[in-house]
Parts: structure tokens; C-alpha cells; sequence
């Protein structure tokens, strides 16, 4: 007989507890588990600010759902220095293109439907054929899952033939959502991972300065739904991430002495000027 028993009756089993262990030595949570755990909280919350919205594709007729955030929620906190916007519940980027898991062609939900039948031809052709068709249906989409989808929308803006600027903004969103991943998995900074993804990252950045650069000498406006000044400022902080300076300080000095240039966009561009500054010093 135990100092607790007669508990049991009332559904209380401490008959085998050791009433001075030392709680102390008992095996605690490591921090990969930690880091784990509060990945898959994030992600169980994410399931309830998302509905399925229904498309038919353009290019294969095949009636399909695709994962959106509700139009009430994700308030904007912020935004990076090259225009990421952080939210305060889910990071909407993630969700920005849609794909047809039949046949593969995907594209930002702003143009899904802008396919002529000389592109659908190209898609089928180049994509469709190989393209092996998905059958799960997750209840978020993850980073990786997210990463896929823009790869998948850049390969099709390739194989149809768009405009640089489109191309860009692929490339510049895709690294917004990488930027994205890193935060969310939350690695040591000195993990392998955090590597692999800043080069990423920084690859995409490349890519996306190119893209806007080519696009700026050779199309009119507005680019993906944005303005000239938009663009310039984009730009320059392209130019800043990849560390040239000089033309950093160019754009942002053409976006200040422009009476167009809208209030926003200036200061933007002057605290990318102080920034710059700062470094410097």
C-alpha cells in the first residue's frame, strides 16, 4: 500500500511515482523538436485563414480548386526593403499562383486566365506532356510546396513566350517566398540550410534585377500592375541587394528630383539612402 492509495477511485494513479524524483534530470525537448513544433502549430492555425476556390484551366478545360487566404485576414505589418510585405497571420505570397494539377500550367492569379490558344499549344507541348499530374489536395500549402508552384509558373511564363518584366516578378515574388521559408523553419545562421537558402535567394534577386532592367529599356507601363516610379524604386533596391551601390544611388536619386515620384516611394527611397549610408560609414 502506497501513501496515495485509495486515489484510484477517484481516477487518480500514482501508485508507481517516485515522490522526490528530480524533475529536473528528466529528458527535456531539444530544440529541433522545438523548432519543429512551433513550425506545425503555425501551419495547423494557417488551415483556418485559407478557403478553396474553384478555377477551370484555360489550357485543358480540367475544372480544379486551388488554395487561397480569406479576403479578411493577413493585415499588412510591413514590407522589406525591395516591397515583401509581412502579415501578421499568414504570408499571402505563398499563395499568389495558381496551377492545374492536371496539365501543369501555372501562373500568378492575376493572369491565370490570359493564355491565347498559341500558348496553351506551347504548354501542352512543352509541359503537359511531362508534366505528372497531382492528386493531393493539402490543406495549406507549405514553403516548398509554394517554392514548386512558382518554379512551375516561371517555367510556363518561359515557355510562353512573356515579357521580361513578368519573368522578373516571378523571380523577385519566388525570392520573397524563400526569404519566407528561411524565417519560418527558423535554423541556426549558421545551419546549411540557411546557406543553401540565401543562395537561393540571392540567385532569384540576381534574376529579378536582370529581368526588371531588360524590361525597363524595352516596354511601357505599367509592369505587372505597377508604375514607372514602382519599378525604379524596385530597381534600386535590387541594386542594393546586389550590392552595386552606385546604381543604387543613381535610381534613388532620379526618384527624389521627380515631381511624379509619389510620396510613399520617396521615402522609401530616402531611407534606402540612409541605409546606404550608414553602411558606409
Amino acid at each position: 500500500m502506497g501513501i496515495f492509495s485509495g486515489l484510484e477511485g477517484l481516477g487518480i494513479d500514482l501508485k508507481e511515482q517516485d515522490l522526490f524524483a528530480d524533475k529536473s534530470k528528466e529528458p527535456k525537448i531539444s530544440p529541433e523538436q522545438q523548432r519543429l513544433e512551433e513550425m506545425k502549430k503555425k501551419e495547423e492555425e494557417e488551415k483556418d485563414l485559407l478557403i478553396r476556390k474553384s478555377y477551370v484551366c484555360p489550357c485543358c478545360s480540367k475544372n480544379f480548386k486551388s488554395l487561397t487566404v480569406k479576403a479578411n485576414k493577413g493585415r499588412l505589418l510591413d514590407q522589406d526593403i525591395d516591397l515583401r510585405p509581412r502579415y501578421d497571420e499568414v504570408d499571402k505570397t505563398k499563395y499568389e499562383v495558381v496551377m492545374c494539377p492536371e496539365c501543369g500550367y501555372a501562373a500568378r492569379v492575376q493572369i491565370f486566365n490570359e493564355l491565347s490558344e498559341k500558348q496553351a499549344k506551347l504548354v501542352r507541348e512543352k509541359i503537359s506532356q511531362s508534366f505528372k499530374s497531382k492528386t493531393e489536395d493539402p490543406d495549406i500549402y507549405t514553403y516548398d510546396e509554394s517554392i514548386m508552384r512558382y518554379q512551375m509558373a516561371l517555367a510556363n511564363a518561359m515557355v510562353r513566350g512573356l515579357k521580361s518584366s513578368e519573368k522578373a516578378f516571378l523571380c523577385l515574388k519566388m525570392a520573397w517566398v524563400i526569404r519566407g521559408k528561411k524565417e519560418h523553419e527558423n535554423f541556426p545562421a549558421d545551419s546549411p540550410e540557411v546557406k543553401k537558402t540565401e543562395e537561393m535567394e540571392q540567385e532569384l534577386l540576381k534574376n529579378a534585377l536582370e529581368g526588371f532592367a531588360k524590361a525597363r529599356s524595352s516596354e511601357s507601363f505599367p509592369m505587372c500592375g505597377m508604375d514607372q516610379y514602382t519599378v525604379d524604386y524596385i530597381l534600386a533596391a535590387l541594386f542594393y541587394e546586389n550590392h552595386d551601390y552606385n546604381r543604387c544611388l543613381h535610381m534613388i536619386s532620379e526618384l527624389l528630383t521627380s515631381q511624379m515620384t509619389n510620396p510613399r516611394i520617396k521615402e522609401k527611397a530616402r531611407n534606402l539612402k540612409d541605409l546606404i549610408a550608414s553602411e558606409k560609414k
